[in-house]
This record gives structure tokens, sequence and C-alpha cells, in this order.
């Protein structure tokens, strides 16, 4: 271990010492959804997939987010359930794609997740049933309350009931170093606290599995031998026009094509952009959470001309963006959802 490996890990355990000897409680269940590596896992996705499942369910369920990149101060709503209040500046990318793409579920932002939570009960106290924590299953027409605490597996101020782990198949580790000369956030050993892991981007839109899945099973199983590990991936669900128009994924079956954005992870919607069947003319990326600028459409509108690519496409996360800068005409939204085994939810919901 080098110096500022060892550097960071002081540091680290010093901290999760601290608030473990501090940690609050919130007085309804928490479910935590993370990683151990920095860049794309796919949080996001999942996230709104288990708050929708949440509601399935009978749940009501609150998101606690810190909004990264995120301008406003917390606690703060960047939705109630009924639409954004914040703007992507203030909210963050990822919490605004959330609040627009999850009706009827509150979103709550601020860096201390307990305060999030206990401003959530405060201003929702008319809309959140009075239960008890324990009742479960929720009784029928009274949801229960639940929190999903986005990024929080290293958020130890917040005790939580689950910690479900999400790893990247495809880059599950990095170069196994911890930061800041690595993308590890913890030594692989933290693996032993997850309640659930979840292998990501292992099953693709093209229902290709990685050949490498079972080594990456049995080095989890290493770590963690009680914790289920179920395998996730992506699927295409909308592609939509600038104006909000639904279209066909055949309209880019063998049509040239240039991609932009803006992920941690972006081999992974090249990769989804090629389960279309279209021809990858282009390619542009950005660093996760990029704040894209007239200048950048320009270059983007560019390049795409210069590969003779007949659409330009990019995220849903990254058009919440540059919704308001000057788009091409030409530029196709790929919408994708969260896949996954049923069996993962009931092991998420089994309190």
């Amino acid at each position: 271990m080098g110096l500022p490996e060892f550097l960071y890990y002081i540091g680290l355990s010093s901290k999760r010492a601290f608030f473990l000897r501090h940690q609050k409680k919130l007085p309804y269940r928490v479910i935590s959804i993370g990683n151990i590596t920095v860049g794309g896992t796919g949080k996001t996705p999942a996230a709104i997939a288990l708050a929708q499942e949440a509601k399935k369910r009978g749940f009501s369920p609150v998101i606690l987010t810190r909004g990264y990149k995120g301008s406003a101060k917390g606690p703060c709503f960047v939705t109630r359930g009924e639409g954004p209040l914040l703007n992507v500046r203030e909210a963050g990318d990822e919490p605004l794609l959330m609040a627009e793409k999850l009706p009827g579920v509150p979103i709550v932002k601020n860096g201390n997740r307990y305060e999030a939570g206990l401003f959530a009960l405060q201003h929702l106290s008319s809309a959140l049933p009075t239960l008890s924590p324990q009742a479960n299953p929720p009784e029928a027409g009274n949801p229960q309350p639940l929190f999903i605490l986005d990024d929080g597996f290293q958020h130890w101020k917040l005790c939580r009931d689950k910690d479900v782990l999400l790893i990247d198949s495809g880059d599950p580790f990095g170069n196994r170093t911890l930061l800041p000369l690595g993308k590890l956030r913890e030594p692989l050993g933290a693996i032993e606290r997850a309640d659930i892991v979840v292998l990501t981007k292992c099953k693709g839109t093209d229902g290709f599995q990685r050949s490498n899945i079972e080594g990456l099973i049995a080095e989890v199983k290493k770590y963690n031998a009680k914790a289920p590990v179920f395998l996730s991936g992506h699927k295409i669900i909308a592609l939509s026009l600038h104006s909000g128009e639904k279209i066909s994924p055949e309209r880019l079956k063998h049509r040239k094509v240039f991609g932009f954005c803006a992920l941690g992870s972006p081999g992974s919607f090249r990769n989804t952009v090629a389960a279309t069947g279209a021809a990858i003319a282009g390619f542009m990326t950005f660093r996760d959470h990029y704040r894209f600028s007239g200048e950048d459409m320009v270059k983007i509108k560019e390049e795409a001309l210069k590969s003779g690519a007949e659409w330009i496409v990019t995220t849903e996360k990254d058009m919440i963006k540059i919704r308001d800068l000057d788009l091409p005409g030409n530029i196709i939204i790929i919408g994708i959802e969260f896949s996954i085994d049923k069996g993962f939810y009931d092991a998420v919901f089994a309190f």
C-alpha cells in the first residue's frame, strides 16, 4: 500500500469509526443502495426500480440523496412526488432524473441523510401514514413509509436495515487500489457488510452474459458467504426525440449514429447503443456529472456531421443537462431500466 493510499485508508477508518459511534436511527425502515467504487455501477436505475417495486408492495418510499454536484443546500425537496421543485444545477443530475421518473415518490436532498429523513417526516406528516415501524407486510390501503438511502454504502451516519451493494461486472474493482490511486472507496473486505450483492451490467440489452461472472461471484463469496448474489442488467424501454415523441428502436437498426454521454461507465452506454443494431460512427465521452455548455453541443454536432451519422444518441441523464441548449433535430434519447430477477426484491423486502 503506497503512502497516498495508506493516508486515505487511515482517514476512512477514522471517519467510519466516528460515525458508527454516533450513528442515528430513523423510526422507519431504511434500505441503502451503494457501491465500493467510484464511477458508474448503475445506482440510479437501481434506486428508481427499487422505489417502484416498493410502491407495488404497499410501501410509501422516500428517497434520501446527497445530490452530488447539486448547489441547493439541504435539507430540501427535490420533489414531493409531484414533479421536480429544483433545476439540474440545484438538485444534481441523478436526483432530478429520479424526480422525473418517480411520480408519487418524495426525494430529499441533504448531505446528512438522517437529517433528510427527519425533514421528510416533518414536512410530509400529512401524506405519510402513522404506522408501527415493525408492521410487515404493510397494511392494505395504508402504505408504510420506507426510506431508500441513495449511494449509502459509506454513509455510516445513518443506521440501515438492508445494505444492497452494487458491483459492476465489467470492471468490478478497477486496479484494486484505494483512492486516490485507484477507484476503490473501501478495501474489498467491506463486501462483508452487504446484506445483498448485485452484479450489474452482466445481462446486456442483447441478452449477453459476461464470461467472468462465475469467477466474480466466487470472489464476492470469499468476502461474504452469506449475502445472496443477483445478476442484473439494463434493458431499453424507450427511444424518444427531443420533442418527447416516442420512436421505434427499429429506426436505429443499421443506421449510422453518433453517441455521447457523461457517465461513470461510458462503455455500458456504448453497448446499449450497439444493442439497437445501430452502426456507431463516432462517440464522445465526458467525465461523470459533466455540465455541458453551448460550445460542447456545437462540437458534438460538428463531430456527428463529420462522422456521417444520421442520428445523434444520448442518455436520459445527459438529456436533463442539455435540454435547454440549442439541440439538433436529429437527437435521440435512449431510456433504459434496471432488470433483475423477482427474487432480488423478495430478498430486499424480507424484513
